[in-house]
């Protein structure tokens, strides 16, 4: 998984104001909190912390004001420009297990006639805070009509295990429409009478 280091600063001032004042410093309000600890308010680098939370359940390495290790939990954003509001942390230890959602991709192609239907994008898995895998890949290359994955059949990496519903459907192979289609269908249309024809029928 990817860890990134982040420099934190102390926050004392609360409130929309001061807030905004943080942003307009090309900051980010946080809050980091878990372990039975009192919450602690911080103020990141909006750059260093815009590009970090690109990467899902990145592991954030604090510095500065507070030296922990946290993951992303709740993430604001201006809903116009889209800009960093606030940010929520919880406190991680390495070794210890967190629950998170991670990313179903799918690569290959069916056979010719079927077509892929993915019923879930993500599920929830119990993993080390600090090895959280990036995603898990199903290959679908040639599988045909009636392929069928469910969440406990998904290859999760070591160390990890699924959270929820074993029975759920992740994707299944179903047949195109066009593939029941009659073989006349594709035939080509008559060709229009020709004009002698057609005065000949006067």
């Amino acid at each position: 998984m990817s860890e990134v280091t982040i420099t934190s600063e102390p926050r004392d001032s609360f409130g929309k104001g001061a807030a905004r004042a943080i942003r307009r410093a090309n900051r980010v309000p946080a809050v980091l909190y878990g372990h039975g600890t009192e919450p602690r308010h911080i103020s990141l680098p909006g750059h260093e912390l815009l590009l970090a939370l690109r990467t899902p359940n990145v592991l954030i390495k604090l510095e500065g004001a507070v030296t922990e290790l946290a993951l992303p939990k709740g993430v604001q954003r201006d809903p116009i420009r889209g800009f960093l509001e606030h940010v929520d942390l919880i406190l991680v230890r390495r070794g210890e297990k967190v629950t998170v959602e991670i990313p179903v991709t799918v690569v290959g192609d069916v056979v010719n006639g079927a077509m892929l239907d993915q019923q879930m994008v993500q599920v929830q898995v119990e993993t080390e805070a600090t090895h959280i895998p990036t995603g898990v890949e199903v290959d679908v290359e040639g599988k045909d009509a009636g392929f069928v994955l469910l969440a406990a059949d998904l290859p999760l990496p070591a160390g990890t295990t699924l959270v929820g519903d074993p029975e759920a459907l992740i994707l299944h192979v179903i047949s195109s429409p066009t593939a029941d289609l009659p073989a006349e269908a594709g035939a080509e249309a008559p060709a229009p009478a020709s004009v002698e024809s057609a005065e000949s029928a006067e």
